[in-house]
């Protein structure tokens, strides 16, 4: 009999590109293996799981509003529906296995197959652990992690510290420099920044950026800028006419944007550090400064300490991140440095990892 299996979760490109990261090496793995996403309905998973060629069933859930407490009055609501939509789902799909990537989708969908008695597997990427994995810990099969340490959140019994797993594209890239610049329309005799906010965007890099366009021609780099849906119109209207910034709301072909980057500027989330180790590339990192426990600061600071990138406080983004890039850009020596430093952190087959324990388990 083929394997079923539901990998639940989503919310950000943080948690959809792993797990489709891991099915692909399952599928690697177990060809005959037959897979079912499920997600938030109408978020960015809805749309990058079909992309990548699997079936997702959307649930109405949501997240805690932090801010705004009227707008969380439907959430109990909301919560209790999607696990009537989850049994619905369970019947037509009846998995072996469930995977949770966290995100809202997680929790109803992995509480569900625990109450069954069905085997739940967990990844983690953050060195923070999410709401719905803590509670979803005590009866998980197996939890992935990215690194050590991670024995504070969840029980030491059930953890396998196997990395984040990164897009194949990413971690097989095999496109050149040259093919990648000719891809975004850029010229092959410029040095290149590559600016990722996230699937969702960053504020204060988009707004310092915005500011210092100009300033990145006069300084002969040009950009490769990803600035999320939020006010991408308007991002996208400061660089018009500009031949030395390729803009868009969101980079589909990331191991091209990696291959064409000299340097790279980012949020520090979990996969975002793995991606840049993964393709060996110096960044300069601006955590967001919401992010729980500031995990994306510890994030960062992994790599400044091990001289494989620098890091910019979010209040100080607008005043130092153009001087900050072209120091750097401007320097070979450096730029040599965090990319070799930064090759040497990275783990660049965790979904095989995650893919033969899992397969292992529920033979």
């Amino acid at each position: 009999m083929n394997k079923k299996i539901i990998i639940a979760g989503g919310g950000t490109g943080g948690h959809i590109f792993p797990a489709i990261a891991i099915a692909n090496a399952i599928k690697a793995l177990e060809p005959n293996t037959e897979f079912l996403f499920v997600g938030a309905t109408g978020k960015m998973e809805m749309e990058k799981v079909p992309q990548a060629g699997y079936q997702i069933k959307g649930i109405t859930i949501a997240g805690l509003n932090r801010s705004s407490l009227v707008k969380n009055l439907g959430l109990p609501l909301k919560l209790i529906k999607s696990f009537f939509q989850v049994r619905q789902i369970f019947k037509s799909f009846p998995p072996d296995a469930v995977i949770g990537v966290g995100g809202y989708s997680t929790l109803p969908v992995l509480r569900l197959a625990q109450a069954k008695g069905i085997p739940t597997f967990i990844h983690e990427s953050n060195s923070f652990a999410g709401k719905a994995n803590l509670y979803l810990a005590k009866k998980a099969t197996k939890i992935y992690v990215a690194a050590e340490g991670m024995d504070k959140f969840f029980p030491a019994d059930k953890l396998m510290i196997t990395g984040n797993p990164v897009r194949k594209a990413i971690a097989q890239a095999t496109v050149s420099k040259e093919e990648a610049l000719k891809h975004f329309g850029l010229d092959p005799n410029k040095q290149t920044v590559l600016a990722i906010g996230g699937s969702l965007g960053a504020k204060s890099i988009n707004d310092a950026l915005a500011l210092n366009l100009d300033a990145f021609r006069l300084n002969n780099l040009q950009l490769i800028w990803q600035t999320g849906k939020p006010n991408a119109d308007y991002y996208q209207s400061k660089a018009k006419g500009m031949n030395h910034i390729w803009v868009n709301s969101f980079i589909n072909d990331m191991d091209k944007a990696y291959a064409a980057a000299d340097l790279v500027i980012s949020r520090a989330g979990a996969m975002s550090v793995t991606e840049i180790c993964v393709a060996g590339k110096a960044a300069i990192f601006v955590p967001y400064p919401h992010a729980a426990e500031d995990h994306q600061t510890h994030n960062a600071q992994a790599l400044v300490k091990r001289q494989a990138a620098l890091m910019i406080k979010d209040p100080d983004v607008k005043t130092l991140l153009l001087n900050k890039t072209i120091q750097l850009a401007k320097d070979p020596v450096s730029l040599h440095l965090f990319e070799k430093n930064s090759r040497a952190m990275a783990i660049d087959n965790a979904d095989n990892l995650i893919a033969k324990n899992i397969l292992n388990t529920i033979k």
